[in-house]
């Protein structure tokens, strides 16, 4: 689901207890609504962060003699740019479990969206994209 999709989610689910607490109230059962408005802002709170969470991306880019990786997390984008010639692909291994881009003093971790057992072939893959572009 997208963030906006979510959002409309949340807000028919709010609607919807809202209605119910209301019910109760007008009924005599106060606290209900009082409960239905923490369960709202418990779940708005729980949303929000999946709405955080579900723009995370990875970006590998090889456009001539440049590679470019773009790494999205929690909505902090950190970019960086390689010459190609320069580009050393490192792992996966014990000690290091993800993709590891350096080149030019820079180094930048790729696969977190990955399989743990098919890192191996996306490292094989973007050397081998790397060399015969």
């Amino acid at each position: 689901m997208s963030p906006a999709q979510v959002g409309i989610f949340y807000l028919s689910l709010s609607a919807i207890s809202l209605c119910i607490g209301l019910f109760f109230w007008v009924m005599g059962a106060t606290l209900v609504l009082l409960f239905s408005a923490l369960e709202m802002l418990v779940l708005g709170i729980c949303f929000l962060c999946f709405a955080r969470r579900s723009l995370d991306r990875e970006r590998i880019c090889i456009d001539g003699g440049q590679v470019t990786v773009e790494c999205e997390l929690g909505g902090v984008l950190q970019q960086v740019a390689f010459q190609r010639e320069w580009l050393r692909v490192d792992g996966p291994h014990q000690a290091q479990p993800l993709i590891e881009l350096r080149g030019q003093g820079q180094v930048i971790a790729v696969g977190r969206f990955v399989r743990p057992e098919w890192r191996s072939t996306l490292a094989a893959e973007i050397k081998r994209a790397a060399r015969t572009h």
